[in-house]
């Protein structure tokens, strides 16, 4: 095999493919990368049984054929060759890339020993992969790191006809984002656990590409994301995910809303002095709220901000964390707290204007945290 492309095409399409690769594969060829050249286009693939990644770019090949060479490795040597043509040769078990004067000398791994990559399911639907970024990003705050529970490590996605629900929770918050998309058969019906990380880096590499296509598996065991020319596969999460829907309230007799930049300031301020395990607090008065944390003979913090209050007058602890996490990915100029009482859930949501309407296509619901009687 040999081939010709440019440094900076050739690096960014490795270091892509390079991020599906596990950290400890089950069998060493899995940490390789599957290099094919022909056709005037060079394409790239790692796989771990679990997820694959796909792409290709063009080059100018002199010899056709086929490698395996450690990916991460590969990436590290892409990064930092000079900005200039990058010549790949491969000569017995050896590859070697030359750029300018750097050269380096590459062992190869039997390519007969790789599996086969999964195909890509037949396509669903087409989403904005800016409008799929960003929905991503507020739901799997919520999603839980703790992978002794795997089914709450993942992202469930409903999809009903034109409209596509995500839902994430680790039991102290859940977040729920609603997100239109162009299915290819009208009135579709399904649903797919998805890995938090996995979307996570769909979201981040594929989002500013245009349209992403969405394809699931008739098995339901496989999902396949397109756009720009790369595609990822992953197995979906296996298991019952718990009906968390019924946890946001139907009705709630208390709103509050807050300017949410001076809002999200407050409780970083605040929180400075909230040591591990203890609350943020919140006092929601008319027109008026006051945060505070610390107790005692240890350090204090408080801080009062305008707020339209209505309802009865309500005080609410939360961990600082989890009330940081769901006001960063609010964009509106407001948020607003709905509440049925102190110690259920509060539901925070964005509001355009101060005595607008909440916009419920986006709903974060946190546990409080009792407080002493």
């Amino acid at each position: 095999m040999k081939f010709r492309v440019d440094r900076d095409v050739l690096a960014e399409a490795v270091t892509w493919t390079a991020r599906s690769l596990s950290p400890r594969p089950p069998v060493p060829v899995l940490s390789g990368l599957l290099i094919k050249a022909e056709a005037g286009t060079v394409s790239l693939a790692s796989f771990d049984y679990e997820i694959s990644a796909r792409l290709e770019i063009p080059a100018e090949i002199a010899e056709e054929g086929t490698i395996l060479v450690s990916g991460r490795l590969l990436a590290d040597i892409c990064r930092s060759l000079p900005s200039a043509p990058v010549d790949v040769v491969t000569d017995g078990s050896k590859v070697t890339l030359s750029c300018r004067s750097s050269r380096f000398n590459l062992a190869t791994m039997p390519e007969n020993d790789y599996p086969e990559l999964p195909a890509l399911p037949e396509l669903s639907g087409t989403i904005s992969g800016e409008a799929f970024s960003k929905a991503v990003s507020q739901v799997i705050i919520a999603a839980s790191k703790d992978d002794t529970l795997p089914i709450l490590t993942g992202v469930r996605m409903e999809i009903e006809d034109d409209l596509i629900t995500l839902l994430a929770t680790d039991r102290y918050r859940l977040a729920l984002r609603e997100v239109p998309w162009k299915p290819l058969t009208p009135g579709m019906s399904t649903s797919a656990l998805v890995k938090a990380k996995t979307l996570n880096e769909v979201a981040k590499t594929l989002g500013g590409s245009g349209d992403i296509n969405i394809a699931f598996s008739d098995d339901s065991e496989l999902i396949g994301f397109e756009s720009g020319g790369r595609r990822t596969t992953s197995l979906l999460v296996d298991g019952d995910y718990p009906k968390i829907r019924s946890l946001f309230p139907d009705s709630t007799p208390i709103h509050a809303t807050v300017e949410t930049t001076a809002l999200v300031e407050a409780v970083r301020r605040v929180s400075l002095v909230a040591e591990r395990n203890t609350p943020v607090r919140l006092a929601f008065t008319d027109g008026q709220l006051t945060l505070d944390a610390g107790t005692g003979e240890d350090a204090q913090a408080s801080e009062a901000l305008e707020a339209h209050l209505e309802g009865d007058e309500i005080t609410v602890a939360f961990n600082p964390h989890y009330l940081s996490e769901g006001l960063s990915v609010i964009e509106t100029p407001y948020v607003r707290f709905s509440f049925t009482s102190a110690p259920k859930p509060a539901m925070i949501t964005a509001q355009a204007e101060l005595n607008g309407e909440d916009r419920d296509d986006y709903r974060y619901l946190v546990m409080p945290v009792r407080l002493p009687s």
